[in-house]
C-alpha cells in the first residue's frame, strides 16, 4: 500500500506548434458572425421556418392583390347575393376537365325569405389563367385588367361566396390583407422607434430618468387594453379620410405597444452599460448618443427583433377587434376587421356562415407570427444549446 502512484505526465519534450487543430466544421463555427449563427439555429427549428415561408407568401401576396383578386374590390355581382362557396373540380363524369365550377340554379324562398342557390351539374365552367377581366389601377400607377384566374365567359367564380352586395369574398379577402397585414408592420416601425429610444435613455442614465421612465410605463399599462383603444379611436374626427384613419390607428396602436419593448431595452442596457468597452468608449469621449447606437444596441438587436416579431399578432389584433366593433377602420377601407363587421348579426352567421372566413387567415397569421418569433427568440441566443 506504500507504493508510489504511477506518474502520468508525459516525457517527451513541449513543442508549442502541435496544438490541436480544429476541423473545418468546427473553424467554421467559430469563426461565423452572430448572425449567421442566428441563422443556421433558425434553420434548426422547423416550425419557424414553415411560419417564415407562410409569412413570406402572405406578405409578398400583398404586392400582387390586383393581379390575385379574381374581381375588383367594388365589383357587385347583384345577381348572385349571398351565394354559397363553389367548389373547385377537377373531374366531370369521370373524364378530366382541369379546373372548373359548377353553375348555379337560383330561386327566391319567400317562406323564409332567403335566396337559394343549387349547383347545375350540367353546367360546367372551366377558369381561365392569366385572362383579362374586371379593370383595375396597380398601386395606382397604371391600369390593368389581367388576373391570376378568371370566370369562364358568361360564368361565375366565388370559391368563397359572395356578401349582401354580391361581392366576391375571396377578392376581398385578398385585398383585406394588404390593409391588415400592413399596420402591424408599420405599426411596430413605430412602436420599434419608442422603445428603444425610450428604453436606451432609461436604461443608459438609470437614476431620477429611470424612475420618471418606469413610473409612466406602469401608468400606461395600468390601463384595460381594449377600453383604451376604444377610447382613442373614437377621438379620430369621422370626417378624416381613410388614409388619415388608417395613419391614426395606427398610431393609436404604436403608442401602446412600446412600453414592453422600452423594458426590455432598458433591462439590457443596465447590464451591458458596466461592461469593460463601454467605460473604454466613455473615457474616449464618446456621446452617449454614438455608445447606444454603436456599441450597446447591436449587443442586443437579435433580442429587439425577435421581441418586434412578437408584437405584430398583436397589433394585427388590435385594428381587426376595433374594426369589427366599428370604432377602427370604415369603409370605403377594407380590413379582415371591416369584413367580420359585417358578419355581427347571429342570423347572418347561421344562414351565410361563409362571412366568417375573414377570421380564418387572422388566426393563421397569428399562429404564424408566433412561431416564427419563438425560433427567432430561440436563435437570437445562438451559442445556448
Amino acid at each position: 500500500m506504500n507504493s508510489a502512484a504511477a506518474h502520468f505526465v508525459s516525457k517527451k519534450p513541449f513543442q508549442p506548434q502541435a496544438i490541436e487543430e480544429l476541423s473545418p466544421e468546427q473553424e467554421r463555427y467559430h469563426l461565423a458572425s452572430q448572425w449567421r449563427l442566428m441563422w443556421w439555429k433558425l434553420k434548426r427549428h422547423r416550425l419557424a421556418m414553415v411560419s417564415g415561408v407562410v409569412l413570406l407568401l402572405m406578405y409578398g401576396s400583398i404586392a400582387v392583390t390586383e393581379v390575385l383578386a379574381p374581381y375588383n374590390l367594388h365589383t357587385r355581382n347583384t345577381d348572385y347575393i349571398y351565394a354559397p362557396p363553389q367548389s373547385l373540380h377537377l373531374f366531370h363524369e369521370g373524364r378530366f376537365v382541369g379546373p372548373f365550377v359548377y353553375g348555379f340554379d337560383y330561386h327566391l324562398d319567400l317562406r323564409r325569405l332567403r335566396h337559394v342557390y343549387t349547383p347545375d351539374t350540367g353546367d360546367v365552367q372551366r377558369l381561365r389563367f392569366f385572362c383579362r377581366s374586371d379593370p383595375y389601377h396597380f398601386w395606382g400607377l397604371f391600369e390593368s385588367r389581367v388576373h391570376l384566374f378568371c370566370a369562364a365567359r358568361g360564368g361565375t367564380v366565388f370559391l368563397l361566396g359572395t356578401d349582401r352586395l354580391g361581392r366576391d369574398v375571396l377578392s376581398r379577402i385578398l385585398y383585406g390583407a394588404r390593409i391588415s397585414l400592413t399596420i402591424g408592420l408599420v405599426g411596430i416601425s413605430v412602436s420599434l422607434i419608442l422603445g428603444v429610444i425610450i428604453g436606451g435613455i432609461a436604461g443608459y442614465y438609470g437614476g431620477v430618468v429611470d424612475h420618471l421612465v418606469q413610473r409612466a410605463i406602469e401608468i400606461i399599462r395600468s390601463f384595460p387594453e381594449l377600453p383604451l383603444w376604444m377610447a382613442l379611436s373614437a377621438v379620430l374626427p369621422v370626417n378624416w379620410s381613410p388614409l388619415l384613419i388608417f395613419f391614426g390607428i395606427t398610431v393609436i396602436l404604436a403608442l401602446l405597444d412600446w412600453t414592453g419593448l422600452a423594458r426590455s431595452v432598458r433591462s439590457k442596457l443596465l447590464a451591458l452599460r458596466e461592461e469593460d468597452y463601454c467605460a473604454a468608449a466613455q473615457l474616449m469621449g464618446a456621446r452617449p448618443r454614438r455608445i447606444i447606437g454603436r456599441h450597446l444596441l447591436p449587443g442586443f438587436l437579435s433580442h429587439i427583433i425577435a421581441s418586434a416579431s412578437l408584437s405584430i399578432p398583436g397589433m394585427i389584433l388590435g385594428e381587426t377587434a376595433l374594426s369589427f366593433l366599428g370604432l377602427g377602420l370604415r369603409p370605403p377601407i377594407t380590413s379582415w376587421g371591416v369584413l367580420l363587421n359585417e358578419a355581427q348579426e347571429i342570423e347572418v352567421v347561421k344562414l351565410y356562415p361563409w362571412l366568417m372566413l375573414p377570421v380564418v387567415p387572422v388566426i393563421l397569421i397569428i399562429l404564424a407570427f408566433n412561431f416564427f418569433g419563438d425560433g427567432l427568440r430561440d436563435a437570437a441566443d445562438p451559442y445556448k444549446q
